[in-house]
């Protein structure tokens, strides 16, 4: 069986974090996150989880999907695997990867040609590793003729082994018998006290194993994080190959300045995304839309055609022909049918609105199913909330709200009903009434004048009339 150990007790000191360094972002993904994605796309589902600084913060994100092993102190690579021992042991007939928590662009394509790699050739263990053109700062890879003979730190590098492009990852393959004996031969005889994985590379050469080394295409695989500097980089990186993702499958930029786009959101053909755009989480969107400028919708279905114009919204589905905006807020458990338009100011809420009915501007709809072809007044609110509990309103099909109604839940508007401008209803209208509810007019003249005397006509000015 293959299994994988995952490398995520760092503190990231100089990051100057309250979380540990791979419970950082990119994008909106924790770089843990994008690891174990990586892992689960290449098919390997064994996983445990090195854990270390503020470990509750990992196994709160983990909810019990993998297993955890603690690292209680900070004594090196090979130190943190040695925590896995218990966990790798359960199945030594295989192979164990191991990886960094905090370098998140590692890809399902390296892990598994490198496994190739490894199973062919029968190694005790395979280091993953790329070229750069600027190798500066890496542990470079020293090839004999049988494979890798060395991981050179560039502070021990000869100036002619700091000419070595490819690099050293950060990321092995290691039969799981071989790595459980060279981890026992690890040792702390070094300036920092820590026991290396990378030195697991001589011990295994020492004692007759083979060891190889499998160079990727992808030279992402080895960025990581020591600094705020270079987790910006980090999304930097990320952002510009999503974006690139999606122009090769035909969505359209005018310009990126501001748009950010989530690892797993899907968007169809000849969607344009306008700049300010944050999409997050699950998002899907259909061909054909307009969303933006300054929209952030998180984990939403949308449909084709679909126009949305600085609108924020959450957990909802929106169906084909949508139009919405500006400034309309779309809270979780909406859904929109086909052809509902809503205008300026408009915020609504765990609700269901038909097929083109129009909400055009400040109103609120919460806890409400409504039906097709509907409109909304100006200024209509549903009445949710009692202070003890929620309460829905039911609104049917062609119905026309006039501006500044109240319906207070539970109540309900049957087919064809119509509310008079400034009602407040607070029990059923049946289908095709008009509710009504208006005191009579009262006009008391010379009101204002009696009221603002003083101030039309000051004492100073001798309080003419």
């Amino acid at each position: 069986m293959n299994q994988v150990v995952i490398l995520a007790g760092g503190h990231g000191k100089r990051m100057k974090a309250s979380l540990p360094k791979p419970m950082l972002e990119v994008l909106d993904t924790p770089m843990l996150g994008w690891v174990i994605r990586a892992c689960e796309k290449a098919g390997l589902s064994r996983i445990c989880v090195v854990t270390g600084y503020k470990a509750q913060y990992v196994e709160l994100y983990l909810n019990n999907r993998y297993r955890t092993a603690l690292q209680p102190e900070q004594l090196g690579t090979g130190h943190a695997v040695m925590q896995a021992e218990k966990f790798m042991q359960e199945f030594t007939d295989g192979n164990t990867l191991v990886l960094c928590g905090d370098a998140p662009f590692m890809d399902s394509d390296t892990i598994s040609g490198a496994l190739r790699l490894h199973e062919e050739q029968e190694n005790a263990v395979t280091v993953i590793t790329a070229e750069l053109d600027q190798p500066r700062g890496y542990g470079r890879i020293l090839r004999g003729e049988n494979g890798i003979a060395a991981i050179v730190e560039e502070k021990d590098a000869t100036e002619a082994q700091r000419q070595v492009r490819e690099v050293n990852s950060g990321a092995y393959w290691f039969r799981t018998k071989a790595l459980l004996e060279l981890l026992g031969g690890l040792s702390q005889s070094n300036a920092q006290g820590e026991y290396y994985l990378t030195d697991t590379i001589g011990l295994a050469l020492e004692r007759g194993m083979k060891a190889s080394a499998y160079r990727t295409e992808n030279p992402d695989v080895v960025l990581g994080a020591n600094t705020r500097r270079d987790l910006l980089h980090l999304n930097e990186v990320a952002r510009q190959r999503i974006l690139d993702r999606h122009m090769d499958n035909g969505v359209n930029f005018v310009c990126t300045d501001g748009i950010i786009i989530g690892n797993d959101v899907e968007i169809g053909a000849d969607t344009t995304i306008l700049p300010g755009t944050i999409l997050k989480g699950k998002t899907k969107i259909g061909a054909k839309c307009t969303i933006g400028p300054n929209c952030l919708i998180e984990n939403c279905t949308i449909g084709e055609r679909v126009t949305l114009n600085y609108v924020q919204a959450y957990g909802s589905e929106i169906e084909d022909a949508v139009k919405a905006g500006p400034f309309v807020h779309i809270r979780p458990n909406t859904h929109l049918k086909n052809g509902v338009k809503i205008g300026d100011f408009v915020e609504v809420k765990n609700s269901t609105v038909g097929e083109q009915t129009a909400i055009a501007h400040l109103t609120y709809v919460g806890d409400s199913d409504v039906g097709k072809k509907v409109n909304f007044g100006c200024g209509t609110v549903t009445v949710n909330y009692d202070g003890m509990k929620k309460q829905r309103c039911v609104i049917g099909d062609n119905c026309f709200i006039g501006c500044n109604t109240n319906l207070v839940a539970p109540v309900k508007l049957g087919k064809g009903a119509y509310t008079a401008a400034g009602t407040t209803v607070t029990k059923d209208v049946p289908d095709y009434a008009l509710a009504v509810e208006r005191a009579d007019l009262k006009v008391k003249e010379g009101y204002s004048l009696r009221k603002l005397r003083d101030k039309l006509f000051p004492p100073e000015d001798g309080g003419k009339r």
